[in-house]
């Protein structure tokens, strides 16, 4: 085994075992020793740092300049408004410190940074949101957020999408979900965790009884649905559960729609940017046919073509009354296929919300959905087309509704959370955040 990095005079780094963080994945340099001049506020060298409660940007000063770490300008930034808000007397705070932010400067997060970050945020009672998307925690960062997990019995949301973290970090943050009993909403989007860590998220889901909402959407996870399918007929808790690109085919669908017809929980299932087909499809209109839960159904970026659209719109013409929003964006489907579509939102009264574009419209299909919007009977809101004439004919443009458009991204200015382009939200509202 290869021995830890040494601390001059001889102490162990932060990373080795037996000190504050038993470690045995990816290892940081250690921190040097103390020589920074001691500000007027900044605690003296040597001395015990408080449990921090208030004031959240000393705290991180203190910490950053006892244990040799560089203080990142950004976060001391966003510390100090949310110290604003506390003193205003503000609970509930979402700590915002995304990768992304047109505020962040060239350095974004780094594990070594979230490690002081849990140090000052474990007993903070006013944080209950943590959003640090986009930055380089890595697996050193994943195990502090598991830490702050176990720890901080406040915290309801955590957004830890796109940052380095592996199948060994993906371990470390299922496993202590097997006791936490606050969070609500895990998003690991495009974290590479890879199907090793994805069986610790999905043995997790069989245990606990609080999360709510889980993202696993781009993950490098293959074929995932058998150990996925085991957990949607045991959890009961689940609401919201996205799997795009997970190269679902139709056996993996076959497995998921096995399970949902157990699953009397999960109301929004995010399936899109895989390769199901239009066999996978008659698996799923079958499954609708008695599942009364699913309200919000993603099916983008697959190839479920004329047959599937018409497997679908059968059931929903005839049989489902609960599902209220679908998308089929960009699914090979032609004319017959759409049109169908069409016709079952005229007998099905909760059907509310389709999203099309994508697909190949002939003059039927701009003229069924035409008639929809002009009728009332589809709210231009609710879907991604707008009817348009030319010369006589009826054309569709596209329009920027969706049932997650500010899934990868958020609007600079303006609200994110507006209702058309992130309808899926708006259906199904689990916590404030997208």
């Amino acid at each position: 085994m290869t021995t830890p990095p040494q601390r001059p005079g001889g102490e162990r780094n932060m990373w080795s075992r037996g000190k504050e963080a038993p470690w045995a994945g990816p290892r940081s340099p250690p921190p040097a020793p103390t020589t920074a001049p001691n500000p007027s506020w900044a605690l003296a060298h040597g001395s015990e740092v408080p449990e921090a409660i208030g004031h959240l940007q000393e705290n991180y000063y203190n910490l950053c300049m006892e244990k040799s770490q560089k203080i990142n300008s950004f976060i001391l930034h966003i510390l100090q408004e949310v110290d604003e808000e506390i003193e205003k007397g503000s609970e509930g705070i979402t700590l915002n410190i995304a990768g992304n932010s047109c505020l962040l400067p060239e350095e974004r997060v780094t594990g070594e940074d979230f490690w002081i970050l849990f140090r000052i945020l474990k007993k903070n009672p006013h944080i209950n949101g943590l959003d640090v998307r986009y930055n380089l925690l890595s697996d050193i960062g994943a195990y502090y957020a598991a830490r702050l997990l176990q720890k901080q019995h406040k915290l309801t949301y955590l957004n830890l999408m796109f940052n380095d973290i592996g199948p060994e970090g993906g371990e470390l943050i299922a496993k202590a979900l097997h006791k936490n009993t606050t969070l609500k909403y895990l998003r690991m989007t495009g974290n590479k965790i890879e199907n090793k860590g994805g069986m610790f998220f999905a043995a997790m889901l069989q245990i606990n009884s609080s999360l709510e909402k889980l993202d696993l959407g781009d993950c490098d996870l293959e074929e995932s649905t058998v150990h996925l399918g085991h957990m949607l007929k045991e959890n009961h808790c689940l609401v919201e559960l996205h799997l795009c690109k997970h190269n679902i085919k139709n056996c993996g669908m076959k497995q998921l729609c096995d399970a949902l017809y157990l699953n009397r929980s999960l109301r929004y299932l995010d399936v899109s940017c895989n390769r199901i087909t239009h066999d996978g499809m008659m698996c799923l209109a079958d499954v609708l046919k008695s599942n009364t839960t699913l309200e919000v159904l993603d099916l983008s970026f697959n190839r479920i073509e004329n047959a599937g659209a018409k497997y679908l719109s059968e059931t929903l013409a005839s049989h489902n009354r609960s599902l209220r929003a679908l998308s089929v964006v960009s699914n090979n489907i032609e004319g017959e296929g759409l049109v169908a579509l069409s016709q079952s939102m005229k007998t099905n009264p909760t059907f509310s919300n389709v999203y099309i574009w994508g697909n190949k419209f002939d003059e039927a299909t701009c003229m069924a959905y035409s008639d929809l919007i002009q009728m009332g009977r589809l709210k231009p809101d609710n879907t991604d087309v707008e009817p348009f004439v030319v010369d006589g004919n009826v054309y569709l443009a596209e329009v920027y509704n969706g049932l997650k458009k500010h899934y990868y991204w958020r609007p600079t200015y303006g609200e994110a959370c507006t209702n058309s382009p992130n309808a899926g939200f708006t259906l199904v509202p689990v916590g404030g955040h997208l």
